[in-house]
């Protein structure tokens, strides 16, 4: 399938687990992708790469503008950058709380601000966020990071109304526990790893982890010319945390 031919890509956190995931299939499909990354060391040549950390509104603008520079437009963004926090509500210095919200929730806004005029320029322009499951469903220990995730997808509706008449589609995707860098290094910090896996496999009544490339083919469905009614929708990749009981 090459959907995509022609169209240019960003995508954010690019350079490992959900976002190289998408990254390689975007390409896969057709598209000219670009990722912006604090170390885009790993990333494959073919892509454009510009080394961008999103809390900083400089290396934002600078970045996408290189993109628009390379490519000639810009048509699709994926906001998947993101970093993750344990622990319950006591458990983070305000700081912290600061830190979070600021790459999870206005690193999206930076983005899109800086993309949102190649966009209106897009016949097929769409936006991707990443949030996640927690943002519907209450787990132990997330409290920091279920409020940085319910905020993306609350941003996402508010984007979604803001930009339909423009013709740019907002969207989100929110994955159960997924087999990610974050994830690995979450258990190998644990007293027990391999029962730590084992209870997040457990609590996703599919009984497994959520593979990279499942999250990536939602991502790129949402971002593709095939969808062009669907805006607004924040899409479940959970392996059935959301929506169903098993016991």
């Amino acid at each position: 399938m090459t959907e995509f031919d022609g169209a240019v890509a960003i995508v954010t956190g690019g350079a490992s687990g959900l976002g190289a995931a998408t990254a390689a299939l975007l390409a896969e499909r057709g598209a000219r992708v670009a990722v912006l990354d604090r170390d885009t060391a790993a990333v494959p040549a073919e892509y454009f790469r510009a080394v961008c950390d999103v809390t900083d509104a400089a290396q934002v603008d600078a970045a996408v503008a290189a993109v628009v520079d390379h490519y000639g437009s810009l048509d699709i963004v994926i906001n998947n950058a993101g970093i993750g926090a344990v622990g319950d509500v006591s458990a983070n210095s305000d700081d912290e709380w600061h830190r979070v919200l600021d790459v999870n929730v206005v690193g999206i806004a930076r983005v899109t601000r800086a993309a949102l005029p190649h966009l209106r320029a897009s016949s097929r322009a769409a936006v991707v966020n990443t949030s996640s499951v927690v943002a519907d469903v209450g787990v132990p220990n997330r409290a920091l990071y279920s409020a940085s995730k319910g905020a993306v997808s609350a941003l996402t509706l508010a984007m979604a109304a803001d930009h339909v008449r423009e013709g740019i589609r907002v969207n989100a995707v929110t994955p159960g526990t997924a087999d990610t860098p974050w994830v690995g290094r979450l258990l190998d910090a644990a007293e027990d790893p391999e029962a730590a896996a084992s209870a997040l496999r457990a609590r996703q009544p599919m009984g497994r982890l959520v593979s990279a490339v499942e999250v990536a083919h939602a991502i790129v469905y949402l971002a593709s010319p095939f969808t062009s009614s669907t805006t607004g929708t924040i899409l479940a990749v959970d392996g059935g945390m959301l929506g169903i009981r098993v016991s």
